[in-house]
């Protein structure tokens, strides 16, 4: 139903924040007046997943990491789930992605930004167990990176912003945005193109062969040209051809032309996305007008 992204930088409270965020929605979810499709929140995190804060120090070992997360985010999206991810997702790019993934689902997106001071986070990391606390180099390096989000960009927005010491967070408004939120389609990028069906070829090549055949059998019954009926088993096509005798021979060319063009659209999907009929009817009616489009008179 929708996808919450929480950023922040390290150790600004965001674990915080998601859990009264989802205490807060399982409350909307359990109300007596509320009969949605929404059933459970689920909060995603680095420390749910057992991902080692040291990951962070490492570009080799952030990779996997955030691969790892975003596996978890796909497996959970879902139309009666609000997800959570408490994590630190602080490039941009990493937030885009997962923004993506919630659209191609057809889900609603927010963002929840936690803010505090790098002071007062250097401080909260000194006050973790060593086992919890990032390293002193790694907290920097990290400090320094953070891509703060901006409610300018689509996937950011809508953006909510909760300050540290704010004692409540947004929750109607977080609430409104996971339910009745704009529901944005999915990127073009990211559909997955329509494929032909199997004995798309099979119907090209033959029923292209049987209007070549019928189209110079009727020139040749009526060679001064003009409009005539071609006839092919239960399905009469209208045709315009030249003043002349149309030849098997050209038709042929013109089949062959026709085929490969479309083999295209076979072999890579489509190159129309969903305006390719593979119908006999529809790839008859295609090839009379590309044979009226390029017969010369």
């Amino acid at each position: 139903m929708a996808l919450i992204t929480l950023s922040g930088l390290p150790c600004a409270g965001k674990s915080t924040r998601a859990q009264q965020i989802a205490a807060f929605l399982d409350q909307k979810i359990g109300a007596a007046d509320y009969q949605g499709p929404i059933s459970r929140v689920v909060v995603l995190s680095d420390h749910s997943l057992g991902l080692d804060r040291n990951s962070y120090a490492d570009t080799k070992l952030e990779k996997p990491a955030r691969g790892a997360l975003f596996s978890a985010v796909q497996r959970q999206l879902s139309s009666d789930t609000i997800l959570i991810v408490d994590s630190l997702n602080y490039i941009k790019g990493f937030r885009y992605q997962m923004y993506c993934a919630a659209r191609e689902m057809k889900l609603r997106t927010s963002t929840v930004y936690v803010v505090a001071g790098p002071n007062q986070c250097r401080q909260w990391n000194l006050a973790r167990p060593s086992h919890d606390a990032y390293s002193q180099d790694t907290l920097e390096n990290l400090l320094i990176r953070f891509e703060e989000p901006s409610s300018m960009v689509r996937w950011d927005a809508p953006l909510f912003t909760i300050v540290w010491d704010d004692p409540d967070i947004p929750g109607s408004q977080i609430w409104e945005a996971a339910t009745k939120g704009n529901l944005k389609p999915p990127n073009s990028g990211t559909l997955s193109p329509a494929k032909a069906p199997v004995d798309a070829l099979h119907i090209l090549e033959h029923t292209t062969a049987i209007i070549a055949s019928a189209i110079a059998s009727a020139s040749n019954s009526q060679p001064t040209g003009g409009l005539m009926t071609v006839s092919v088993g239960q399905l009469s096509l209208p045709a315009t051809l030249p003043p002349r005798n149309v030849t098997l021979s050209e038709l042929q060319r013109l089949k062959r032309q026709f085929v490969t063009v479309h083999k295209k659209a076979i072999t890579l999907g489509t190159t129309e996305r969903g305006a390719v009929d593979w119908k006999e009817e529809n790839v008859a009616k295609k090839f009379v007008d590309y044979v009226e489009a390029h017969l010369q008179p």
